[in-house]
């Protein structure tokens, strides 16, 4: 994995983990870890979503909205970096 991908990935890992403690909840973030799976509801996605957003500072387009996208890390990991790609490039 390279580097930018890695600081992605741990800046996910961050802001889950810190949804995951509003909660009063803790768990072990791994990388394929299903969010559903730890503790994250249907409104804790919406503040996930929301909050990748402003980490990144780019806005979801909305077909990227989707539950596949939002399942695990890896699969934001995975839409995040397919967005920041051609900005990293330019």
């Amino acid at each position: 994995m390279q580097a930018f991908e890695t600081d992605v990935q741990n800046r996910i890992i961050k802001l889950v983990a810190g949804i995951l403690a509003q909660n009063s909840l803790s768990a072990d973030v791994t990388p394929a870890a299903r969010l559903v799976d730890i503790g994250l509801t249907s409104m804790d996605m919406v503040n996930l979503m929301l909050g990748v957003e402003a980490e990144f500072d780019f806005t979801i387009p909305q077909g990227e909205i989707t539950p596949e996208n939002f399942q695990s890390v890896d699969s934001l990991l995975r839409m995040v970096v397919s967005q920041l790609q051609p900005v990293k490039a330019a």
